[in-house]
C-alpha cells in the first residue's frame, strides 16, 4: 500500500552503507498540520538513494512512500519498528498549500438554459 504526502524538505542526510548489500539515505519533510508542524523522517534505499540529489532544503516536494513495520526479538523482548519507505520524490504541484489535495477544475455543466425543457419536474 502506498501513500502520498506533500511538504517542504527540511533536512537530508548523507547516504549510509549499512552492509555490502544494503545502503540507505534518510530525509526529513516539514509538514504543516493545523497549529503544529510535523517533522517526518523518510528513508530511501538502494538505487533510490539518489532521488534527493536534485533537491535542496526548502524545496516543496511530493513524496510517495510505503508504510512498513517489522517485529524484532532480542533477549526475549519484542520491539516493533515502523518505517516510511520512500520510493518516489518529485517537485510538489504549485496549486495549493503543502499537504492539500490537488485542485481540480469544476465539472463541466451539461445544463443549457436556452433550451426549452418540457419535462414536468
Amino acid at each position: 500500500m502506498s501513500f502520498d504526502i506533500q511538504g517542504k524538505l527540511y533536512e537530508s542526510f548523507e547516504e549510509q552503507q549499512i552492509s555490502d548489500k544494503f545502503k540507505k539515505r534518510e530525509f526529513v519533510l516539514e509538514i504543516p498540520d493545523g497549529s503544529y508542524t510535523q517533522y517526518v523522517k523518510f528513508q530511501l534505499t538502494q538505487d533510490k538513494c539518489n532521488l534527493l540529489d536534485q533537491f535542496k532544503s526548502g524545496d516543496e516536494l511530493k513524496v510517495t512512500f510505503n508504510l512498513t513495520g517489522k517485529p524484532f526479538t532480542k533477549n526475549g523482548q519484542t520491539m516493533y519498528f515502523t518505517n516510511l519507505q520512500a520510493w518516489r520524490v518529485e517537485p510538489a504541484a504549485s496549486n495549493g498549500p503543502a499537504g492539500a489535495p490537488p485542485q481540480s477544475e469544476p465539472a463541466p455543466s451539461f445544463y443549457n438554459s436556452d433550451v426549452d425543457n418540457d419535462l414536468p419536474f
